[in-house]
């Protein structure tokens, strides 16, 4: 949650923090801010216990704009350094992040309230992001021969060009693995980057930002604004060359309205209602664990995560029976070690949705089988991880996104039915299948409406498999980060063909007609030869 004219904490003690994120440090880390030295602040709180965390310059929209024409300056540099150096840097990013993982961690929990094994996730999908596109950038970005018009006589090059000033725009919920995730593959393709983090998890896009100087960026390729969308949003839109956004399905709308207006590209990943389907001979106790797995890290505040779950009607009471016990025995707290299971939720407008999704459907007539409270006693955002059956579709959980540890249980007859259920929302980013025959389960995934489907696994499998494109289909977005998709769409390509001997207008001595006539011929020869 962010409140205004908190009292800033003069140790990190009177925030419950632990020794790592001190006064000093955060105030280092806020420096790295596009905002002027006078500018308004404003102060976060840690969601482990509601005290003031952080002291943050607030950018304002000429920040912004002065933020850009620094970074125009900085891409032209940048652009023209050789691949390999930009590689170089990227790959010391990769050490630096797993030596002071330590400290992201540490961040990260503060920040978002979320467990150490879930933050360790996002230090691990950054070293492994950073890694793949230091070792596969030169191979995406080469110039590359295409086929020519007239063989042996076009010669045809694609050429890919950065795209300028990229803004990312990144969520709350995954910090580091939104933040630099997303700005790796822009920067390794000769981009700058201005990116506005969520101002609740600024301080972890800041250390990245900090760490990446550090492996060696230069000054002003990649850059930090805090602030509102509703100050600074048009400045990060009208400024930028292309649009990177994580978030909610309606600011998603509005982007690619104004990305479509300017005639920039944009890409999007946004909201979901993913599904995870059980088959009849699924091993009932590894679904179970894989359902735990699936709905309840980071407190269900994860856009991949599960939150219907479609069982066989012939297995549906052993699995229930397995996935409640499992459900009950998670630890809950705030621990910055690896001791718990859940964490907090984030700001108090989640805990508000969670809440208000869980008591509507328990008013309407659905049954909680585990959870179904908050936990106060544990600190101000604490939910448990919450499983529902007998939901209907006059509930708002039903078919809403409720981003928190909540997940509903239905059954099915067949698979047919179990696949039509899946697909009954407007919404297509993840989905998950478990079965005992694997060649049945990515038959099944590819029937389902969703850009990442995983067979015997939640969404780590689709997620860490960076080599192979991952977003959404319908309300959940377009454009894709990862593999090829991730890097080239911060790139513009550009088609350079050299004409020789002749092209396709006649020789002077020969007529219209007659070239007309030999054209033909020789398109007939090229076909029946196989040229493709």
């Amino acid at each position: 949650m962010v409140t205004e004219h908190l009292p800033r904490p003069t140790t990190a003690r009177d925030a419950g923090l632990p020794p790592s994120i001190s006064p000093d440090r955060i105030e280092y880390l806020a420096q790295h801010t596009a905002a002027a030295p006078d500018a308004v602040r404003t102060t976060t709180t840690a969601p482990y216990t509601g005290l003031p965390l952080a002291d943050l310059p607030v950018s304002t929209p000429g920040d912004v704009e002065d933020a850009f024409a620094r970074a125009r300056i900085a891409q032209r540099a940048w652009a023209a350094t050789p691949l390999s150096r930009r590689k170089k840097i990227l790959l010391r990013f990769h050490d630096l992040v797993l030596a002071r993982q330590n400290e992201a961690l540490d961040l990260m929990q503060a920040e978002s309230g979320k467990t150490r094994r879930d933050a360790f996730l996002e230090v691990t999908d950054i070293a492994i992001t950073a890694r793949y596109y230091a070792r596969n950038s030169a191979k995406y970005l080469r110039p590359r021969r295409r086929r020519g018009a007239i063989p042996l006589l076009t010669h045809t090059t694609e050429l890919r060009h950065p795209k300028g000033v990229v803004t990312v725009i990144s969520p709350w919920n995954y910090p580091l693995s939104m933040a630099a995730g997303d700005a790796i593959p822009a920067l390794l393709a000769g981009n700058a980057v201005v990116q506005k983090p969520d101002t609740q998890t600024a301080l972890t896009a800041l250390w990245a930002l900090d760490v990446m100087h550090e492996a060696g960026l230069p000054a002003d390729v990649w850059q930090m604004a805090v602030g509102r969308g509703s100050s600074i949003g048009r400045a990060l839109m009208d400024n930028a060359d292309y649009m990177m956004f994580t978030g909610s399905t309606a600011s998603g709308r509005q982007i690619a309205r104004d990305a479509g207006a300017r005639l920039i590209g944009a890409s999007l990943e946004l909201g979901g209602k993913n599904a995870m389907i059980v088959l009849d001979d699924a091993d009932i106790d590894k679904a179970a664990d894989g359902a735990v797995a699936a709905c309840f890290p980071s407190a269900g505040q994860l856009c991949v995560s599960i939150e219907r779950l479609y069982v066989a009607e012939s297995i549906l009471e052993q699995f229930i029976d397995a996935f409640v016990a499992r459900t009950t025995r998670l630890k809950i707290g705030a621990a910055y070690d690896y001791s718990v299971d859940v964490g907090s939720l984030t700001n108090s407008s989640q805990l508000e949705t969670v809440t208000g999704h869980v008591d509507d459907a328990v008013a309407k007539g659905a049954t909680v089988l585990a959870g179904g409270r908050a936990r106060p006693d544990l600190g101000p955002l604490f939910y448990e991880p919450t499983i529902l059956t007998e939901v209907t579709p006059d509930m708002t959980l039903y078919d809403d996104e409720t981003f928190g540890p909540v997940v509903s249980v239905y059954s099915y007859r067949d698979v047919d039915e179990a696949v039509a259920q899946a697909n009954s929302t407007p919404y297509g980013l993840n989905a998950s299948v478990w079965t005992s025959n694997g060649a049945r389960g990515r038959g099944i995934a590819a029937r389902i409406h969703a850009g990442t489907v995983n067979v015997n696994e939640a969404f780590a499998a689709a997620w860490g498999s960076v080599d192979a494109p991952m977003g959404g289909m319908g309300d959940s977005g377009l454009g894709r980060r990862h593999g090829a998709d991730g890097i080239l769409k911060y790139t513009e390509p550009q088609t350079v063909a050299h004409q020789r001997v002749q092209g396709f207008t006649p020789p002077a001595r020969i007529s219209p007609e007659t070239w007309a006539t030999l054209l033909t011929g020789a398109l007939k020869m090229l076909k029946a030869a196989g040229v493709r």
